[in-house]
């Protein structure tokens, strides 16, 4: 715990308050020297220096059932487990924010969270993420809950691991490992299955771990005979070449499949069609908000990164003009590095977008944060320059005050419920309004023969004004300069 006040104040502050010989003795004294002015806005309750580094238990994590019909229900168990985080930085509810994250992906990869704890740092440890003491004490409460596993909230290093779990004594996983078994689960296209099968041999191959006849060698190396000259591969060598050579094709095949996704693109871009991107934190209401939207029929569920896959589907402005809308991958704080690059072909529809709509849950405890994170994965992408709306999202669970701060703080923000409809007619509008337009404003008399003309008007461009004349159909209309050649025929000559 860090105090507002200097050393130097401090001392002077004691020199005052006590005599020459028991100056040494309070300097000595953690509170003496607390003042409610100065030291207020200290980022939590003060303790000794045992206690502030003693593991904190964070209630109501625990999503064990009580309810016999609940438990019936519940057929799979798979895992029950203890939760542990190292405080670093920020305050108290922060930290307690992040763990309650970390239960949360933890039940929607189907375990039983049983406890979790947090302990307060400067840094993790390095070789057992907690310390060899909080190590044995979490030995205890791994013993006392029954819990088969422990899952750490950040990326541990594979010593980490190794040391932590020879302590405690039953499975260790951290926040990556979690996250990548919970896309593992939700993929359900080709493209998706392998953009996750690579993220979790890229995850693995560093935390290969071998006994026994993994680490004997294998009978090679000379020119052949019986007598071989010299040691050959061992089973975990042989191990990690033949997964680099997977990930080498997987990688291939994603490559493949990237093809067919811009080919799809380019064909937008060739019809001048805008595009509109959904980005936002994972379970803010991106899916909700694509069915509202656009009636695509997209799963939507009350869980973390419950629709995986993106989807892209047309949608209409209230003026008429066409544009697609693409459902992009939820993101989460500290988005492992492994899936950014294997979804980096996935999320290149945020960057090619002509608009983002930027989703967060308005009735989150922390949308800042979420915001900041999102921004974080669209920084590492490249999509900066693209033009964003912050769409509050659960505007009728959201708090008053909490909607009013963000609609404040983000000048480009509108607030929503994509569950009862209410602000989804403004979202629409707004939308129109920020697409970029044809940039040539023309009139023409298209001859009905030509029908095809006035038809690619209506999709591509923005139709001002039309009227069926005896001679054809006369058009006042924004279009782009492609469009607008072919019409030149078809113009006035005054307009040139």
């Amino acid at each position: 715990m860090t105090s507002s006040s200097s050393p130097s104040q401090d001392t002077k502050r004691v020199a005052h308050a006590y005599p020459e010989g028991l100056r040494a003795d309070a300097l000595m004294e953690e509170d003496v020297a607390w003042s409610h002015e100065i030291d207020g806005e200290r980022d939590g309750d003060q303790f000794d220096r045992s206690d502030r580094a003693a593991l904190r238990r964070v209630v109501g994590l625990s999503t064990e059932l009580e309810d016999v019909t609940e438990v019936e229900y519940r057929q799979l168990r798979l895992e029950r487990v203890v939760l542990v985080g190292v405080w670093t930085s920020g305050t108290a509810r922060d930290a307690d924010n992040s763990l309650a994250e970390l239960a949360a992906l933890a039940e929607t990869a189907g375990a039983l969270v049983l406890d979790g704890v947090i302990q307060r740092r400067n840094e993790p440890d390095a070789a057992t993420y907690i310390g060899s003491g909080k190590a044995a004490e979490l030995r205890d409460i791994v013993l006392e809950t029954g819990a088969d596993t422990v899952v750490c909230d950040g990326e541990l290093s594979p010593g980490q691991l190794i040391h932590l779990e020879d302590v405690v004594k039953v499975k260790v996983i951290d926040r990556t490992a979690l996250i990548l078994d919970i896309f593992a689960q939700h993929a359900k296209s080709r493209e998706g299955k392998a953009q996750v099968a690579l993220a979790q041999m890229q995850y693995m191959l560093p935390r290969l771990r071998g006994w026994g006849q993994s680490l004997s060698r294998q009978m090679g190396g000379g020119s052949g005979g019986l007598a071989t000259r010299g040691p050959g591969e061992t089973k975990i060598e042989t191990d990690r070449r033949r997964i680099r050579e997977k990930m080498a094709r997987m990688r291939r095949e994603i490559a493949q499949m990237r093809t067919g996704r811009e080919i799809k693109r380019q064909e937008r871009r060739r019809h001048k069609v805008p595009s509109v991107a959904i980005a936002g934190y994972t379970n803010a209401g991106k899916s909700s908000l694509l069915n509202r939207l656009t009636g695509a029929g997209v799963l939507v569920e009350n869980a973390l990164f419950a629709t995986l896959d993106p989807t892209v589907r047309r949608a209409e402005t209230p003026s008429g003009r066409l544009y697609t809308l693409a459902d992009t991958v939820g993101f989460v704080r500290h988005l492992p590095h492994h899936l950014v690059e294997a979804f980096r072909s996935t999320m290149e529809e945020v960057g090619d977008a002509d608009l983002i709509l930027h989703v967060v849950d308005g009735s989150h405890p922390a949308p800042e944060e979420q915001l900041a994170a999102v921004r974080e994965v669209i920084r590492d992408v490249g999509a900066t320059d693209v033009p964003e709306i912050v769409v509050i999202n659960k505007a009728d669970a959201a708090d008053p005050l909490t909607l009013q701060r963000l609609l404040r703080v983000e000048k480009r923000s509108i607030a929503v419920s994509a569950r009862t409809g209410r602000g989804i007619e403004e979202l629409r509008a707004l939308i129109d309004a920020e697409l970029p337009r044809p940039s040539v404003e023309i009139e023409a008399l298209v001859p009905y023969t030509h029908g095809r003309l006035v038809a690619r008007t209506h999709s591509e461009g923005e139709v001002i004004s039309e009227e069926h004349t005896p001679e054809g159909t006369l058009l006042k209309a924004r279009v782009h300069e492609e469009l607008a050649a072919e019409l030149a025929p078809y113009m006035p000559a005054s307009a040139f």
